[in-house]
């Protein structure tokens, strides 16, 4: 390749772009001497740069433009240069071999100089049977022989069955280089991880993430807080229960963890009343972590929240199973004390006939954000557990000014909803909204809000939503004009000097996005 190869601003930061221009041999006239002359006093050629200057540029392709573990290939096609510079940095660029299994792993690594291997399948399910039983062979293979030494990652999901003996019992031997292990165990098969796992000990590992597998030797694997930065522990089936405390001793050491998901496949995963111990005056200090993710009873949360402290938390995520006694202190406190929950001013409520969902954001770069899920068919106990939740531990609800009442799609059965059962569990909920000026009702579930507020059409119009200034009615079915409920409320506000104006609700597209980026995170 030219060394006049011109080095133009990276608006694509491709290398094809780099390659596509050059510049053009002038002729031996003076004048054209002058103007070349001028013409390089503003001109760098990629020639001329340095190879650490090289390094960052390739950086930015490989890890913001060209994002993939096999990107870097292009790179290296380039000149002989470009091979060159690349492999004489394989760390700084964050050089790695994809190793998918679909053959020996000695044959891909004879033909490459010597990287870091990731072993990733996670699309075995798409091949057939025989091959399916080679490439999980081969996988198998590869982990128990001397090239493990080199494996960074492994990831994979689902594991099947048949071959998780062998994987389980190769996964026994260290594997110095490992920075990021993620195994998701096939459905309906509980399985426990041996020990030793990974030899006892894992200096460098930063992300674990164990699906559907009990691993009761957790707290027993040496993890460097020096590097740990995510751990992943969901779908714990109830034979594999780790208690609180133990995971709590995990904790403990994670200096530097940013993220914690903790979620169990049953409500009788919960710690024993008796054993549960007090609060603790002095709790450990997470200062990295910005967001947990929990799924499970309100009482394992409590004990877990009571060992811990979150300042910089700004994500937090809780699915809880029934229960008809939601006593929540400690994630009362855990929201008090996280900066980033000061202040909020939009939420919703979203109901179907499985759960019940609360979601809080705020839209900052940060985007922080508070989702509380209680798993419940009935819609009186959904709100009154949700009900319980928010007037005892979320104080921040003073602050909103905005809630959004939502129906999902496709919507509830008939069979979900209770005429006049819930009405007292509405006005329940809606108590701590102190703040709200606009309330947002869609479809189906509108209509039952607007009977619940109908019952304050008298004395206690002004009780429930004091600040309540607008009313935004979305697609309800059957709805011709504003039904007569809101009509007898707003005629009530009137009267008592705090009017409450209705419109049409023309900017649902918007919270729809908003409803499926939650549901499916």
């Amino acid at each position: 390749m030219s060394s006049h190869l011109l080095l133009r601003p990276l608006r694509h930061h491709d290398s094809t772009l780099l390659t596509q221009s050059t510049t053009i041999s002038s002729g031996p006239s003076q004048a054209s001497r002058r103007e070349k002359y001028r013409a390089d006093q503003n001109q760098v050629t990629i020639g001329m740069l340095p190879d650490d200057v090289l390094v960052e540029i390739f950086f930015f392709y490989v890890d913001v433009w060209a994002t993939g573990s096999t990107k870097w290939h292009t790179l290296i096609h380039v000149c002989q240069r470009w091979r060159h510079v690349v492999f004489a940095y394989p760390h700084h660029l964050n050089l790695r071999l994809v190793y998918t299994g679909t053959r020996p792993i000695s044959e891909m690594l004879d033909v490459w100089p010597v990287l870091p291997v990731a072993i990733i399948q996670q699309l075995a399910y798409t091949f057939s049977k025989p091959s399916l039983d080679r490439t999980w062979g081969n996988i198998a293979t590869a982990l128990e022989s001397e090239h493990r030494t080199r494996i960074c990652e492994i990831n994979l999901n689902p594991i099947p069955t048949p071959h998780w003996e062998r994987f389980a019992a190769a996964m026994q031997k260290p594997f110095p280089e490992l920075t990021f292990l993620y195994i998701w165990r096939e459905k309906n098969n509980v399985t426990f991880l041996p020990d030793p796992f990974l030899g006892g000990s894992a200096p460098l590992l930063q992300v674990l993430w164990l699906g559907n597998c009990a691993f009761p030797g957790l707290p027993k694997l040496r993890l460097s807080s020096n590097h740990f930065v995510a751990l992943f522990l969901w779908d714990i089936p109830h034979s594999g229960y780790l208690s609180p405390t133990a995971l709590c001793t995990v904790l403990s050491v994670m200096s530097r963890l940013e993220t914690l998901y903790v979620g169990f496949q049953s409500p009788l995963s919960r710690p024993d009343p008796a054993s549960r111990p007090p609060p603790l005056l002095t709790r450990s200090v997470l200062p990295a972590l910005t967001k947990i993710v929990f799924r499970g009873v309100h009482e394992y949360l409590e004990d877990l929240l009571a060992h811990i402290e979150a300042p910089s938390l700004n994500r937090l995520e809780i699915t809880f199973f029934m229960n008809f006694d939601f006593v929540v202190p400690q994630l009362h406190q855990l929201i008090s004390r996280a900066e980033s929950f000061k202040t909020f001013e939009k939420a919703f409520v979203y109901t179907s006939h499985h759960a019940i969902r609360f979601v809080i954001f705020r839209e900052t770069p940060q985007f922080p954000s508070l989702s509380l899920e209680i798993k419940c068919t009935q819609l009186d106990r959904q709100l009154s557990s949700l009900a319980q939740v928010c007037s005892s531990s979320l104080h921040l609800l003073s602050t909103l000014v905005q809630l959004d009442v939502v129906d999902p799609v496709p919507p509830n059965p008939q069979s979900y909803w209770t005429d006049g059962v819930e009405t007292t569990q509405w006005m329940e909920l809606l108590q701590p909204f102190t703040a709200v000026k606009d309330l947002r009702l869609d479809n189906q579930v509108g209509l039952h809000v607007c009977c619940a507020l109908e019952a304050l059409a008298k004395e206690r119009v002004t009780e429930v939503l004091p600040a309540l200034q607008n009313i935004f009615l979305g697609d309800l079915q059957s709805w011709i004009s504003v039904p007569k409920s809101i009509e007898r409320f707003t005629a009530a506000r009137q009267l008592s000097g705090r009017p409450v104006a209705v419109y049409p609700w023309i900017y649902r597209e918007i919270y729809e996005r908003v409803l499926l980026a939650f549901s499916q995170d």
